[in-house]
């Protein structure tokens, strides 16, 4: 699944950055790397931009490049061992 494929208030864990050369240079270098887990705040009207949250980081990206960010999405926290606790989930959710 692609990240530009994501709705606002999605859960997901970057799998791969496929994306050309220099944009996947720049989304590296700004922290999103396979295994960092983000939520989705906002997508524009037609997809383009949209902002997600990670790391404390906020960052719009155009379609075109969350294209190329590989994706699997977190259902409530409870995909990756280490979810829970990212997301503060705690046992009264379940």
């Amino acid at each position: 699944m692609r990240l530009s494929e994501l709705k606002v208030g999605d859960k997901a864990e970057v799998t791969a950055v496929k994306a050309e050369s220099a944009i996947r240079r720049r989304i590296m270098d700004l922290g999103l790397i396979k295994g960092t887990r983000f939520k989705v705040l906002r997508v524009a009207p037609f997809g383009d931009p949209m902002e997600i949250v990670f790391k404390g980081l906020y960052l719009a990206l155009r379609k075109n490049e969350a294209d190329g960010v590989m994706v699997r999405m977190l259902v409530d926290g409870t995909t990756c061992p280490a979810a829970k606790q990212f997301w503060g989930w705690e046992a009264r959710h379940e």
